[in-house]
């Protein structure tokens, strides 16, 4: 009898029709089962009442090759014919294969990174490799995670790759399938596809949990994937939903504290609702005429959230597990965890709700939750807080989403135009303060940090207080708008005055540089010998002005008293 051997992924196979006419791919889940698209067994015929009794399933990796009949298992048929929903099937072969072939299906965050695909086009029968990019939601509606092609060029997807297996080749999850491609997209020079991740799998298909690892995108709330009914029509629930919403789907980068006290209603039920519409198994239960026609900024792109975790009752090893998990992070301890989410990339989002309803919420905050605070904006990754009462005075964030009203005067003297006008005003002052940050925040030794963001909590009470318009709140915001604009002001010219500083040091030594070459020619020792440290103080981030600025004296003068003394 010949031996048996695999070549790479050994769980590739191709689907036929029952005639051996190629229709596209699957993975091989154990000697008994194969995983694919309905749409590929509808094309071979072999549906659910189909014109054929079977497909046929042929091997790619494995030497000697073999083939088998196979038929959809019972209950194992998802295809909704024209959308983005489903196209999954389970085949189960008529005769085992003797391949000891054991595939996992890894639960993954989908935003981004790379991956590759392996499918059988019509000009390639035996199959070709193609690279391709995770890019997150492939529209507001549906359950597909879109794939972008990496280089123009190079071979895409096409018919006869649906059903292949999405490998991961980036980051810890590197080598491990993912999901299946269920389509592609061309348009003139335009190309995209999508896939199926193995969340979604899994809801559509229960029997495959047994073939699946890993952590789930929400464990936010309660299981079961449907969203909170009767939160949005809340004002208060719904203006922070919009706002965190903004957020995590814009370029914002950092920590907020999200407040959800019991003015807010049960819990974080708006929370869990927001997180579920970016969930890829909340999705497949979620009908896209109530993503659609759900309020504006109030549904986040499919795998925008990477993790969603409730801390109430966990403790720090508990909330430390979850994450490694999640991220497939070989960590040893809570430091280990923050600096390789810190260095993640794409950089991470993450949500962790009712954090002071931890085993033990200082400990939490202090060696897991604050540290990736401090680092999350520089870092670029997006992390949520949730308290049900007020997040500790010395927690490190960006933004606050504090439901609670604004404190102030008593007087309602100022309309509700007033104090949108003065939340518009620092919500543009504020946008350009993060936006200097980024471009010099890093830059300097000691910079100052820009003052965290007050607009998105005005906006979220001024909608509140609008609505019982004339309200002495409307005061209040109108005046925290006003003191908040000095603040970001303060910072803007502290920071200003850091470059104006950089940019007068370096300008001063490059002008004595020439004036001495002119004098003494380019080979002085003794001034190269000044200049140099001088110069490699000012380019090595993060530049400590106050070393600069004595290096750069030093060679200055020295320039200045040689010249003076002819």
């Amino acid at each position: 009898m010949a031996l048996h051997h695999h070549s790479e992924n050994a769980w590739r196979v191709r689907v036929d029709d029952e005639r051996g006419a190629p229709c596209g791919a699957g993975v091989l889940l154990d000697d008994r089962h194969v995983l694919t698209c309905a749409h590929v067994v509808r094309y071979a015929g072999a549906q659910p009442q189909g014109t054929a009794s079977c497909v046929r399933i042929r091997s790619v990796a494995c030497s000697p090759e073999w083939t088998r009949t196979a038929r959809v298992a019972p209950g194992s048929w998802v295809h909704e014919h024209g959308t983005r929903r489903g196209d999954v099937a389970l085949l189960a072969l008529d005769e085992p294969v003797d391949c000891a072939t054991r595939t996992t299906l890894w639960k993954v965050p989908i935003s981004g990174g790379r991956v590759r695909v392996y499918g059988f086009p019509q000009a390639e029968p035996y199959g070709i490799a193609t690279d391709a990019e995770l890019a997150g939601s492939g529209g507001r509606e549906g359950e597909w995670g879109l794939l972008r092609q990496i280089r123009a060029g190079d071979p895409w997807i096409e018919a006869g790759y649906s059903g292949a297996g999405v490998i991961a080749l980036d980051g810890e999850f590197r080598g491990r399938v993912i999901g299946i491609v269920v389509a592609d997209y061309v348009n003139g020079d335009a190309r995209a596809a999508w896939m199926l991740p193995t969340e979604t799998l899994l809801t559509y298909l229960p029997a495959i949990k047994e073939f699946t690892g890993g952590h789930r995108t929400d464990e936010l709330g309660p299981s079961g994937g449907e969203l909170p009914q009767d939160v949005l029509h809340d004002p208060l629930r719904l203006a922070l939903t919009q706002e965190l919403t903004r957020l995590l789907d814009g370029g914002w980068s950092g920590t907020v504290a999200v407040g959800t006290d019991a003015s807010v209603g049960a819990g974080s039920s708006w929370l869990v609702r927001l997180v579920r519409t970016a969930d890829p198994a909340a999705r497949a239960t979620v009908s896209d005429a109530e993503l659609t026609g759900a309020p504006g900024d109030t549904v986040l792109g499919l795998g925008s959230i990477d993790a969603a975790y409730d801390a109430c009752g966990r403790s720090v090893a508990e909330v430390r597990r979850y994450l490694t998990g999640r991220f497939g992070l070989r960590a040893e301890d809570d430091r280990d965890v923050v600096r390789r989410l810190a260095r993640r990339r794409p950089p991470a989002c993450l949500v962790v709700g009712r954090v002071d309803r931890a085993a033990d919420p200082e400990g939490l905050v202090r060696d897991l939750l604050g540290p990736l605070a401090r680092r999350a904006r520089s870092s670029g990754m997006r992390l949520v807080l949730g308290f049900e009462d007020r997040p500790p005075e010395d927690l490190p964030h960006d933004v606050s989403l504090d439901p609670a009203p604004v404190a102030g005067p008593a007087s309602a003297s100022v309309t509700s135009a007033q104090a949108q006008t003065a939340v518009g005003q620092l919500a543009a002052e504020e946008d350009a303060a993060g936006r200097l940050w980024a471009r010099w925040g890093g830059k300097f030794f000691g910079a100052p940090r820009p003052p965290r963001s007050v607009a998105p909590r005005l906006r979220i009470r001024l909608a509140v207080a609008r609505t019982t318009e004339p309200n002495p709140e409307l005061t209040a915001v109108h005046d925290r708008a006003l003191e908040a604009r000095a603040e970001v002001a303060a910072f803007d010219r502290a920071l200003r005055r850091l470059a104006e500083d950089h940019a007068d040091l370096a300008t001063s030594l490059e002008l004595h540089r020439v004036r001495a070459a002119r004098f003494f020619g380019e080979e002085d020792r003794r001034l190269a010998e000044l200049h140099a440290p001088a110069a490699r103080a000012l380019q090595t981030v993060p530049v400590d002005l106050a070393a600069a600025r004595r290096l750069v004296r030093l060679h200055t003068a020295e320039v200045n008293r040689r010249i003076d003394e002819g």
